[in-house]
C-alpha cells in the first residue's frame, strides 16, 4: 500500500488513539483528519478537541459530532425489531456502533479529500474487521490504516516510552496498568481484558458502572409503559420522545433497578473465546418489551419465522457484515414482520429484572372470545380438534405401525 497523504483517524482523545495521531504523522509524514463521535457514551468531548489541537491538528480538521439519534434510529432500532442476540445473549452493543462510525469516516474523507482512514483496534479483536468491512463497502477505493497490526510498540512501557518522547500528555491514571479496557455508548457498556481475563473468577462490583447491584436495588417494583409503532418504542408512560431520548431514559430506568448485567464468554469472529462483562440496562427492558408487544400483534408463523432468522442476523452483525446484501435482505424480511406490531407494554422493574405484566394493541391478534374458559357462544367448535388431531397423528400412527410390525 502506498503512503497515504490525508487521514481520517477515530479518535476519542485518549492516550492509545493520541499515540497512534503523532504516529501517523511520524510514521508516513501526512495531514491527519480527527473525527470524535458522541455515541452517548456519557464523557466530555471538548477535552477531544484540545488534545488534537495541541497535537497539531488544525481547527478545521477536527470533527466532533453528537450522532445519538442516528445511532439509535438508523442502527439501534433496526436490530432491535430482530430481536437479536449473538450466541443467545449478547445485545451487540460495540457491534453496532461501528458501522455508523466507519460511514462518517469514510464520508468525512470524501469531504476533506483524505484518501485513508484509521483505527485504534488491535489485531486480536472483532472491532478491526467491523471497522474495515463497512469501509471497504462504502468506498472500495479507500486505503485503512491499522496501526495496531503495522506499529513496534507492542507493549504499555512502549506506548508510554513514544508517548513521552513526542510530548503526548499522560494522566496519572494511565502510566499503571488498566485494570480493564472499556467501550461505552448509548446501548451498553463492555469491559474485557486485564483482571476479567480469568472466565473462572467473579467479575469485581467496581466494574460495573451503569447498573445498581441487584441486590441493593430498589425494594419496591416499578412500572412503566412502553409504546411502539411498526415495531419501534415511540415513547414512554404516554409521553412522545426520540429515539435517543427513549434509550437514555430506559438506561435510567434499567440502571436504577440492576437490570442488563451480562458475563459472557464469546466466540470472537477471528476465532478465539474471550470473556466480557457487559452492561445494557436500557436495551434490555426495551427487548423484554418488543417481545411482548409482539406477543400480541404478531402471526405465529412470522414470528417463529422471524425467531429462526434472528441467531444468523446477530451473527451477520456481530462479524461485521453490516453493509452486506444478506443484512439487508433480512433486514426487509424483519421490517415487513413489524407492519403491525403497534401498541403499549407495560414492564414491571425489579431487582434485575425486567418482565412484561400488561400489553394492548389496536392490532392485537389475541381473541378472548377464542380462548375463554367460559362459554364462547359459539366462537369455537370444540369437537374440530379432533379431526385435526388425527390428520396430524396419521403420520406418527403409519410410523409406529412400521417399527410395531418389523419389530416381529
Amino acid at each position: 500500500m502506498s503512503a497515504p497523504k490525508k487521514v481520517v483517524l477515530a479518535y476519542s482523545g485518549g492516550l492509545d488513539t493520541s499515540i497512534i495521531l503523532k504516529w501517523l504523522q511520524t510514521e508516513y509524514g501526512c495531514e491527519v483528519v480527527t473525527f470524535t463521535a458522541d455515541l452517548g457514551q456519557g464523557e466530555e468531548l471538548d477535552p477531544a478537541r484540545k488534545k488534537a489541537e495541541l497535537l497539531g491538528i488544525k481547527p478545521e480538521n477536527i470533527y466532533i459530532e453528537d450522532i445519538r439519534e442516528e445511532f439509535v434510529r438508523d442502527f439501534v432500532f433496526p436490530m432491535f425489531r430482530a430481536n437479536a442476540q449473538y450466541e443467545g445473549l449478547y445485545l451487540l452493543g460495540t457491534s453496532i456502533a461501528r458501522p455508523l462510525i466507519s460511514k462518517r469516516l469514510v464520508e468525512i474523507a470524501k469531504a476533506t479529500g483524505a484518501d485513508a482512514v484509521a483505527h485504534g483496534a488491535t489485531g486480536k479483536g472483532n472491532d478491526q474487521v467491523r471497522f474495515e468491512l463497512a469501509a471497504y463497502a462504502l468506498n472500495p477505493d479507500i486505503k485503512v490504516i491499522a496501526p495496531w497490526r503495522e506499529w513496534d510498540l507492542t507493549s504499555r512501557t512502549r506506548l508510554l516510552e513514544f508517548a513521552e518522547a513526542n510530548q503526548i500528555p499522560i494522566a496519572k491514571d494511565k502510566r499503571g496498568e488498566a485494570p480493564f479496557s472499556v467501550d461505552a455508548n448509548l446501548l451498553h457498556t463492555s469491559s474485557e481484558g486485564k483482571v476479567l481475563e480469568d472466565p473462572a473468577d467473579m467479575a469485581p462490583d467496581y466494574v460495573y458502572q451503569r447498573t445498581v447491584h441487584p441486590e441493593d436495588a430498589p425494594d419496591q417494583p416499578e412500572f412503566i409503559e412502553i409504546g411502539f409503532e411498526r415495531g419501534d418504542a415511540v415513547s414512554i408512560n404516554g409521553e412522545a420522545m426520540s429515539p435517543a431520548t427513549i434509550l437514555t431514559k430506559l438506561n435510567e430506568y434499567g440502571g436504577k433497578h440492576g437490570i442488563g448485567r451480562l458475563d459472557l464468554v464469546e466466540g470472537r469472529f477471528v476465532g478465539m473465546k474471550s470473556r466480557g462483562i457487559y452492561e445494557t440496562p436500557g436495551g434490555t427492558v426495551l427487548l423484554e418489551a418488543h417481545r411482548g408487544i409482539e406477543s400480541i400483534t404478531m402471526d405465529r408463523g412470522a414470528m417463529h419465522l422471524k425467531d429462526q432468522l434472528m441467531p444468523q442476523y446477530a451473527e451477520i452483525i456481530y462479524n461485521g457484515f453490516w453493509y452486506s446484501p444478506e443484512r439487508e435482505m433480512l433486514q426487509a424480511a424483519i421490517d415487513k414482520s413489524q407492519e403491525h406490531v403497534t401498541g403499549t407494554v407495560r414492564v414491571k422493574l425489579y431487582k434485575g429484572l425486567a418482565s412484561t405484566v400488561g400489553r394492548w394493541s389496536d392490532h392485537s391478534l389475541y381473541s378472548e372470545e377464542h380462548v375463554t374458559f367460559e362459554d364462547d357462544a359459539g366462537a369455537y367448535d370444540q369437537k374440530d380438534a379432533a379431526g385435526f388431531i388425527q390428520l396430524n397423528a396419521l403420520r406418527l400412527k403409519l410410523l409406529a405401525a412400521r417399527d410395531k410390525r418389523l419389530a416381529k
